[in-house]
């Protein structure tokens, strides 16, 4: 998670002159969805579901974090020559937050439903084979 917040910090400190994208219509706009979207990711596994009760607190928690880091990072820029303060830009960090928060909850929550599918399957084949047991002993 640090690791991506200082590449964040880095890269945010550079003057506008020296950052070249690819000549493509909202490259910007992808690229802050995309590391958001990792910081975002990083947050998850550092707060991890098994130490809160809910995911979507988690979740809820992840999206604050990320939102206040790209409220920083956007008024980081403001001293920084030829960049600007975008609410485009805060909005495309959001956007990759939410996204990411949204798969997590998805695949965290299909997961749990598997588990204990699992859980209620073995539960009935342990009692047939213990029914089955029971009956070769009588």
């Amino acid at each position: 998670m640090l690791v991506v917040m200082g590449t964040i910090f880095f890269l945010s400190h550079q003057p506008g002159d020296t950052l070249y994208l690819p000549a493509f219509p909202g490259i910007d706009k992808i690229c802050h969805l995309a590391i958001y979207g990792l910081l975002a990711l990083t947050v998850l596994w550092c707060l991890g579901p098994e130490k809160q009760d809910s995911l979507v607190k988690v979740a809820l928690k992840t999206i604050l974090f990320c939102l206040v880091y790209g409220l920083s990072d956007e008024f980081h820029q403001s001293y920084i020559p030829q960049r600007s303060v975008s609410g485009l830009d805060l909005l495309a960090d959001l956007t990759g937050a939410i996204l990411v928060c949204a798969m997590w909850l998805r695949c965290r929550r299909l997961r749990l439903s598997m588990e204990s599918g699992y859980m209620i399957l073995t539960r009935r084949l342990e009692g047939v084979d213990g029914d089955k047991k029971f009956k070769n002993e009588l």
